[in-house]
């Protein structure tokens, strides 16, 4: 029996997920909770408590049994509903099975490329992956993974046999960022790096850049030790912070200048990244 998982989000057509033009499927729900999350709504599931059917202007909301009921054809998409969640969560999700997903993706061919999943962590969902992979594999689309990095892809062969690889964030190196940042440790997704790049499944590391709020320098130090000579052909991402979207403590933080950008870059390169791609 195919297994539904909470939907976001299904972007059509994206250019900044992956090569090419893509499909981006954002998921519901995260293990972690970044203070610089772009996306908060993603989360959490809906608890019911109400607050954003009290707030939405259009009435697209409404309680049935206890649970935030979505009226697609009446909302406006103003983003009120988000914006008064009190629990990094959002009312405007669906719950499809891969088959589901599917239907939509094909529509969009052949104007994509491929698909991404993202979220969220989609790697919470990895039969819901390997269903939709396979099917969009069987149509000539490529699969991308966009993730945390703190699920172990060891225990998920099959999952990453039918993908293109990994899009891997790497937001600190050193656990005490680590811990401050997110709330949990880096060894799985150090783990995941070495055994991404074994596998030749690293489509590309991604390293965010903060002012005084993680280590990137380390974290592009130690992910180059970890690769050796695999660092030539690492595609590698670094991500100036912007403000839009975070909420909370970091909502309010400044982006690096765009001479740290050029030292990171320059630090990067020296490194051997044969690749090094600055956003």
């Amino acid at each position: 029996m195919s297994v539904h998982i909470p939907i976001n989000n299904i972007i059509p057509f994206s250019l900044v997920d992956g090569p090419g033009s893509r499909c981006s499927i954002f998921v519901q729900g995260c293990n972690i909770h970044c203070a610089y999350c772009h996306n908060p709504e993603t989360q959490r599931l809906c608890v019911g408590c109400g607050a954003c059917v009290r707030a939405c202007p259009a009435g697209a909301l409404r309680m049935v049994c206890g649970a935030v009921e979505w009226d697609q054809g009446a909302c406006v998409k103003c983003d009120t509903c988000i914006h008064v969640c009190p629990n990094h969560s959002s009312p405007r999700i669906l719950y499809l099975d891969a088959e589901q997903v599917f239907e939509r993706v094909k529509s969009y061919m052949p104007f994509i490329r491929g698909v991404t999943c993202s979220g969220g962590e989609c790697m919470l969902y990895p039969e819901f992956l390997s269903e939709l992979f396979g099917l969009c594999r069987g149509v000539g689309l490529g699969c991308l993974i966009d993730s945390n990095g703190t699920v172990d892809f060891a225990e998920h062969q099959d999952l990453l046999a039918l993908s293109d690889g990994v899009m891997l964030d790497l937001k600190c190196w050193d656990d005490s960022w680590f811990v401050s940042l997110t709330g949990t440790d880096g060894k799985t997704v150090r783990k995941n790096l070495a055994f991404l790049a074994e596998q030749d499944k690293l489509a590309e590391l991604r390293v965010i850049v903060t002012v005084d709020r993680n280590d990137p320098e380390a974290a592009v130090r130690g992910a180059a030790g970890v690769l050796g000579e695999r660092v030539a052909s690492t595609r590698l991402r670094l991500m100036r912070f912007r403000h839009f979207g975070v909420r909370g403590e970091m909502e309010g933080a400044p982006s690096p200048t765009d001479e740290r950008m050029d030292a990171m870059e320059e630090l990067a390169r020296s490194l051997g990244f044969g690749t090094v791609v600055v956003s």
